[in-house]
């Protein structure tokens, strides 16, 4: 039905009065499209989840690396700081390593020593092997810190990649390395 005011029919303005039926249409025609998107999204959302959930799990992995980076620095630097200092140059960088990275479990952690060319480790957590420990400042490890030479630190950690029950990467470890120079 087409009403058309003839008072306004020189300037083109015609009113249209929808009849009930139209309006019916109109609306079940936009609940049929509503419909179809909540289909459309329970159909993606499992994927949208999966990829997100996998996003969060390479970032903290991401993050245990950064955090063992910096953490390693700092070991570093107790090391090649300790001669003269410590019959315990081992512990005292597992210690300087764990307490700069808080967030990594301690027992997870494994290190590997390199005191002027001379390998010690690999020790797994916070306590160093007595292979590392020396009985005076001038034998064993800590006889081994010369000034001017290198003092190396590997430490290595598990990262976990699994995404709703299934590790995809199930041999993963991350592994940072530093050297410094013993003052």
């Amino acid at each position: 039905m087409h009403v058309t005011n003839h008072g306004a029919a020189s300037s083109g303005i015609g009113l249209r009065i929808r009849t009930l039926g139209e309006r019916m249409r109109t609306h079940l025609r936009r609940n049929d499209e509503s419909g179809q998107s909540l289909v459309e999204f329970a159909v993606s959302l499992p994927i949208l989840l999966l990829v997100l959930t996998g996003i969060m799990t390479f970032a903290i992995a991401l993050n245990n690396y950064m955090v063992m980076t910096n953490a390693v620095s700092a070991s570093a630097l107790v090391l090649a700081v300790d001669r003269n200092n410590t019959l315990t140059p081992c512990q005292d960088a597992s210690n300087a390593f764990v307490n700069a990275a808080p967030t990594l479990k301690a027992s997870s952690l494994k290190f590997t020593y390199s005191l002027n060319g001379v390998s010690y480790g690999p020790y797994t957590g916070k306590t160093a092997g007595s292979s590392c420990t020396s009985s005076s400042l001038t034998t064993g490890a800590a006889g081994n810190l010369v000034a001017g030479q290198t003092a190396q630190i590997t430490v290595t950690y598990p990262c976990n990649l699994s995404v709703y029950g299934h590790n995809f990467v199930p041999s993963c470890n991350l592994q940072v390395q530093t050297t410094e120079i013993v003052q």
